[in-house]
């Protein structure tokens, strides 16, 4: 299921489709339904502005903190999240020939088709060609303070 190539080369328009519904489905199942709705379901501010500047968060010692600066996600949290996405992929690979879980795969499917097709991520591409170019091949990619832990 690797695609090894970074323009997916060889593989029929079909193929690259199929591709492209699996990760999408994996994305709803395992990363979109995971911790990260209860970041999506709390208040959003308004900003007059635009780019929230205008916005600022009061905490319990009385500092106000601009939102672009303002960390809605702790360390804990973030380690809960890697864990929980890892377990949900981990379970979806494993559990993915099982036929009552191909039942549940079949209908969220239609949902997922409806997300946006997928991309190559040239910066993420660009990054690990940095590494591997540095000699840093076995350097994690994107994690930064223990997130790969």
């Amino acid at each position: 299921m690797w695609v090894n190539d970074r323009d997916g080369i060889g593989m029929s328009d079909q193929e690259r489709q199929d591709l492209a519904d699996w990760f999408r489905l994996m994305a709803l199942m395992c990363v979109r339904n995971s911790g990260l709705e209860a970041i999506h379901a709390g208040v959003h501010p308004v900003s007059r502005t635009g780019d929230f500047s205008d916005v600022t968060v009061v905490d319990a010692d009385g500092r106000r903190i601009p939102w672009p600066e303002v960390s809605n996600f702790g360390d804990g949290e973030m380690r809960n999240l890697m864990r929980q996405v890892v377990n949900r992929l981990y379970t979806f690979h494993a559990k993915a020939a099982d036929p009552d879980f191909q039942c549940i795969l079949d209908r969220w499917m239609p949902v997922a088709r409806g997300w946006d097709a997928p991309e190559l991520d040239e910066v993420y591409l660009s990054a690990i060609e940095a590494r591997r170019a540095a000699g840093n091949e076995s350097s994690s990619v994107g994690a930064t303070k223990g997130q790969a832990s």
